[in-house]
């Protein structure tokens, strides 16, 4: 084998363990979205029940918080890995080859983004994590207030 196949093979290894990479990322936010929804109806729709000395909607705020700093935590992890490891990687690599399909992929859509104000889809995820940690956060509030007012009154 040559120095240029093995290169070339080098290329798409990395390449293709990127592209596994990001449907993993995908994967996984799409765990993230579909447990924050069922996490943010239980909460709305169990008024009333208790677990031990915790409402059930304080039990589900509290998880969904948790469950959103996650997502949010494992978003920027998944963001910066492929920016950085792998694109970086790939640019370095793809100096060696005739074509640099990478290379010139990113630099059509920073261009884009110049011309365009337009929102990355992790951006958007980001901001969905964002909102539904309030959400969590003002339903725990909802009922943690509450209950420590009356506490207090007795």
């Amino acid at each position: 084998m040559t120095n240029e196949e093995l290169i070339l093979h080098q290329y798409k290894l990395y390449s293709e363990s990127k592209e596994k990479f990001i449907d993993r990322t995908f994967r996984t936010n799409k765990f993230y979205m579909v447990l924050v929804i069922v996490l943010m109806l239980l909460a709305f729709t169990t008024k009333g029940l208790y677990f031990a000395r915790l409402t059930a909607p304080t039990l589900f705020s509290i998880i969904g918080i948790i469950s959103c700093s996650l997502w949010w935590l494992n978003m920027d992890s998944y963001n910066c890995l492929i920016k950085i490891k792998f694109a970086k990687v790939l640019e370095e690599i793809e100096k060696q080859l005739p074509v640099q399909p990478y290379t010139m992929e990113y630099k059509a859509l920073r261009d884009f983004r110049e011309n365009k104000k337009s929102f990355v889809f992790s951006d958007i995820q980001k901001i969905l994590a964002i909102f539904s940690f309030l959400a969590f956060l003002v339903i725990l509030m909802i009922e943690v207030i509450p209950a420590f007012f009356v506490s207090n009154v007795i």
